[in-house]
Formats: C-alpha cells, sequence, structure tokens
C-alpha cells in the first residue's frame, strides 16, 4: 500500500480527503470551482445595472478597501487547511497598527513598520506552539488570544488614537503610487500571490494539505504535522501584521477598534469558507479564498450602489455563510441530502408528539 500523502491528478493535487472519503471527481472540481459562477454573475449584474461600478477608479477603490481582508484570507487558508482556525487576526491586525504608529512616532517609521509585522508573526508563532505543541483547541486559543491582543493593543497606545501625520514617511508603504495603482494594492497582491505559491507549490503546502485531511495517516507517512501547522499560524500572524501595517500608514493613524477588529475575522472566515475552504481542513486553495471575499464585498459595494436596504445585508451575508458549509458537508459525503431530510422529518416528528 502506498504512503504519499497527497495524489495527483492533470490539475494538481487533490487533497487526501477526498480520496479516502471516496468523493466523487465531479464533486470534489464542483467544490473547487464554485464560487466562481456566482462571482461572475453579479459582477455582470452590478456592470449592467450601475454606470459607477464597472470603472477603473471604483474597482480600485474596492481592492483598496479589501486589502487587509484579501491579505489575512490569503493566509487564513493556509491555517484551515491545515486543519486549524485562528480567530485572532482582527486582533493581531489593530495590534500590528498601533505597534507601528507607536514606534514610527517613537523612533522611526520604517523601524515601527518591522516592529508591527514582527509583532503579529509573534502572536502567530504563539498560536502555533500553543494548539500544536500543547495541544490546547484552536478555537479556544485563538479566541482567548483575541482578547489578549486586544488587551496589549489598549496599553501600546494608551487607549488613544495615534495620529502619525508628523511622519510622512510612514505614508508611503500604503499611499505611494506606482502605474496609478497605489502600492498597498501591490503589496497585497504580491503578498497574496507568495502565500498561494507556497500552499500549492511546496512541500510544506502539501503537507498542511496531508495535516489537515488525515493528521494521524500524515504523521505515520513521515509528515511534520505539528511544525506544519505552526507554519501556517506564523503565516497568518505575519500576514495580520502586515495588513494591520498598510492600514495604519494608509490612514496615518491606528487606535484600538475592537469592533472593527471582530468584523475583519468573521469577514475573513466567510470569504474563506463561501470560497470553498473546509472548515474540517485538507481542502482549500488561496485563490478561491480571493474570489469568495471578493464575492462579499461586490455583495456589499452593489447593495448599496443599488440603494437596498442596508439591513438585509448580514442576513446575506450570514445564510451565504450556512450555505457554502452545508455544500462542503454534501460535497465532502459527511453529510447526503435525504439522510438530512429524514432527519428533519424525524425531528418534526419527535416535536409534534
Amino acid at each position: 500500500m502506498s504512503t504519499d500523502v497527497t495524489a495527483e491528478s492533470s490539475s494538481g493535487p487533490v487533497p487526501p480527503s477526498a480520496l479516502v472519503q471516496g468523493r466523487s471527481t465531479a464533486a470534489y472540481y464542483f467544490t473547487r470551482a464554485g464560487i466562481l459562477v456566482p462571482f461572475l454573475i453579479l459582477f455582470l449584474v452590478l456592470s449592467l445595472t450601475s454606470d459607477v461600478f464597472a470603472t477603473k477608479n471604483y474597482l480600485l477603490l474596492i481592492l483598496e478597501q479589501q486589502t487587509a481582508a484579501l491579505i489575512i484570507a490569503a493566509a487564513m487558508t493556509l491555517v484551515l487547511v491545515s486543519g486549524g482556525i485562528d480567530l485572532s487576526v482582527g486582533a493581531v491586525w489593530g495590534f500590528a497598527g498601533v505597534t507601528a504608529a507607536h514606534f514610527a512616532l517613537e523612533i522611526d517609521p520604517a523601524v515601527g513598520m518591522l516592529l508591527g509585522i514582527g509583532a503579529g508573526a509573534l502572536v502567530g508563532l504563539t498560536n502555533g506552539i500553543v494548539t500544536s505543541v500543547f495541544k490546547i483547541n484552536a478555537l479556544i486559543a485563538t479566541l482567548a488570544m483575541t482578547f489578549i491582543v486586544n488587551g496589549a493593543s489598549g496599553l501600546v497606545s494608551n487607549g488613544q488614537l495615534l495620529n502619525v501625520f508628523t511622519k510622512p514617511d510612514f505614508g508611503d508603504l500604503a499611499d505611494t503610487q506606482f502605474l496609478t495603482v497605489k502600492t498597498m494594492i501591490w503589496a497585497m497582491v504580491a503578498a497574496v500571490v507568495v502565500i498561494g505559491l507556497v500552499l500549492s507549490m511546496t512541500t510544506s503546502g502539501r503537507y498542511m494539505y496531508a495535516a489537515g485531511g488525515n493528521a494521524q495517516a500524515a504523521r505515520l507517512a513521515g509528515v511534520p504535522v505539528d511544525t506544519v501547522r505552526i507554519l501556517a499560524f506564523v503565516i497568518s500572524g505575519t500576514a495580520a501584521g502586515l495588513a494591520g501595517v498598510l492600514d495604519a500608514s494608509n490612514g496615518l493613524s491606528a487606535s484600538v477598534q475592537l469592533t472593527a477588529n471582530d468584523n475583519l475575522t468573521f469577514l475573513v472566515l466567510a470569504g474563506v469558507v463561501i470560497g470553498g475552504t473546509s472548515i474540517l481542513g485538507g481542502e482549500g486553495a488561496v485563490w478561491r479564498s480571493v474570489v469568495g471575499v471578493l464575492f462579499l464585498a461586490l455583495i456589499d459595494n452593489g447593495w448599496d450602489l443599488l440603494q437596498n436596504d442596508p439591513l438585509w445585508k448580514p442576513i446575506i451575508f450570514g445564510t451565504l455563510m450556512l450555505g457554502a458549509v452545508a455544500l462542503d458537508s454534501f460535497a465532502r459525503g459527511l453529510v447526503r441530502p435525504a439522510d438530512a431530510w429524514r432527519a428533519i422529518a424525524h425531528g418534526l416528528r419527535r416535536g409534534s408528539r
């Protein structure tokens, strides 16, 4: 019997879970590419119904707004693929921003930026060690880390808004233009491409698929499961740090924003899951997470452009996330539609007694 932890198809590596659970090839590739169809339909509809939408300036504005979410979502994909979850990314994003701004005011803008990104990497390393070495559930560990990091952000900023207008060089990282496009967008594209290549083209990336698909089998095959999971968390923390520094640089300010931190975390998680990355591990791709985040961004912006009732937006987001998770369960064969309907009917019968 072969001990290979991945298999190759004509389109690239097939995650072990797809093979072990006996899923059909059609179901697997539908899960991989399914997000493209609604994304393209929505893009076309908005282009036809709004004169503003399909313009360079507006599309660049959307990319600028989603820069942090896209960078963090790309890295979150690695964490989920390897079998973990990171709920601290929003807090790390805020912490990196206030750290960079604080040291930019006290020492030097360049040093402040590096320290902000480094702070994110340090939190990611801590998350990886706590979850992999000490075997603390990733959901609980990263949720606890969220509180810790938010508290640290308050201490660094003293609970105040940090203005960096006296250090204009601090804004060069995000606000400089190259080929009429802001450097924060170029930085986002570079980060997403690098993270995507790590997952799809490197041995570490293949190990992440193996660790998330079947950790016990991966260990027996010689995969350093704990190491690759720590690496995934480090990349996640570093990406959140970079995103926080870019946003602080773009606004020349930073502060503790607990609501914004939480919103960013759940936006990223929703985008990654809607993009088709499994919350159970072993499956996912960075490009699909990017499309998932942009799909939500189109809904958000398109809803406002078409002047629809904003109170419905969170309901739509939640419904899409539930639908994406249900689709993943059906595609993996964990739940069959017939079984689901039987369970519902059985529950209704019990409730009527």
